[in-house]
């Protein structure tokens, strides 16, 4: 005996899936909200103390050492 899951043909919205997902949505949004802040705070933290310095492109850097104008071409 085998259980048959909701059947689509592909000719129509699947309701009765559409349903269970925008269910699942919300309960994540209701579970991951009073996290945020916490998750804000670490990523601040973390780009204050622990992020590497953004190295620039070399491009930029031959330009300002070549001591030429940004918009000479």
């Amino acid at each position: 005996m085998s259980t048959r899951v909701a059947e689509s043909t592909g000719y129509g919205p699947n309701s009765q899936m559409s349903i269970f997902g925008y269910v699942v949505a919300a309960l994540v949004v209701i579970v991951l909200l009073p996290v945020l802040p916490l998750f804000v705070i670490g990523w601040l933290i973390w780009r204050a103390f622990l992020a590497p310095d953004e190295e620039e492109h070399s491009f930029e850097k031959w330009r300002r050492e070549s001591g030429r104008p940004p918009g000479d071409t």
